[in-house]
């Protein structure tokens, strides 16, 4: 659903670009017909600014140390180039390119990847062709319904879950974007699974809502609000010791889980990574090489320091 929903929304925008210029130069005006086009195609660089002046303010009351001016910019810029290789080319017109990988016979410990948001299994296409590379085993799922209830994701989870399981008689590590670590955690509640996860790792998971929840529409993001009472039962019932098999990434420039605090857990390796915003935390080199020391590849050191190149691909 995702997929269609995303490739509707590119090409319908390339549409009324090509439209709006084509009207306006056949009507003499060459430089309106340019400024439009770039409105259309780029204007959402400006909605990426209005976060992140959103998140500057918010978090001038955070422990977290606070972002320089500059740091904000390069985030920022990060995030204009990264939107659009992931939610105009990668999750509308590539989800499937990388299939899961679960090779027969393997003993290798897998990973299992779990998106945000508004997002799918085309997140992680760069991962997943590093991990193939490697011969890591993985599973990726994309979570249905894309606005529905987090409390209906722990299913889905746990199959693909089983699927490593099955493939390597190992648990796995669980790397999860966004929402996706808040979905984790209700799989680990709703089956009672903390034998069967060697590690979580979450990437600005709002642990404890997102100031921008204020304004959510869909189940999923109301339930990732500041404070919510979803958010306050499933704590409830977790265990103490739970939290000890979490690292979490956060970041004082992630501009849609903020205070930056919120995707930090207490009691779990909390990491956080400076100067760089949402979508791109998710693809940064340590995240890789966290994932990579969990599954216990030999290969950690050098897939760090060629991960860069991997994950512009």
């Amino acid at each position: 659903m995702l997929a269609r929903l995303q490739q509707f929304t590119t090409l319908g925008l390339l549409a009324l670009a090509l439209g709006w210029a084509t009207f306006f130069i056949r009507n003499g005006s060459p430089r309106l017909a340019a400024i439009g086009a770039l409105v259309i195609v780029f204007g959402y660089a400006l909605f990426l600014a209005a976060e992140f002046v959103m998140l500057w303010r918010v978090n001038r009351s955070d422990p977290t140390p606070r972002a320089s001016v500059w740091q904000h910019v390069v985030a920022w810029w990060g995030e204009v180039m990264m939107a659009p290789r992931v939610f105009c080319w990668r999750q509308p017109f590539r989800s499937q390119a990388v299939p899961d990988s679960l090779p027969a016979g393997t003993r290798r410990r897998g990973i299992l990847f779990v998106h945000g948001f508004v997002c799918n299994r085309g997140l992680w296409n760069p991962h997943m062709r590093r991990l193939r590379e490697l011969g890591v085993p993985f599973v990726s799922v994309s979570l249905e319904p894309v606005f529905g209830s987090i409390d209906a994701y722990p299913p889905i989870i746990d199959s693909a879950v089983k699927q490593l399981e099955l493939a390597t008689g190992l648990a796995p590590v669980i790397v999860a974007h966004s929402m996706g670590g808040l979905a984790s955690r209700a799989w680990l509640d709703a089956f009672q699974a903390d034998t069967r996860v060697h590690r979580v790792i979450t990437i600005g998971t709002p642990h404890h809502g997102t100031y921008l929840g204020q304004w959510a529409m869909a189940p999923n993001a109301k339930q990732m609000k500041l404070g919510s009472d979803w958010q306050k039962r499933l704590a409830s019932r977790e265990p103490a010791t739970r939290y000890g098999r979490f690292t979490c990434f956060y970041g004082h420039c992630d501009n849609i889980v903020f205070p930056a605090t919120t995707a930090t857990l207490p009691g779990a390796d909390n990491r956080h990574l400076a100067g760089i915003a949402h979508v791109h935390m998710a693809h940064h080199d340590e995240v890789f090489k966290e994932a990579l020391r969990w599954v216990g590849s030999s290969s950690a050191g050098a897939a760090g320091t060629e991960a860069g190149a991997t994950l512009a691909r």
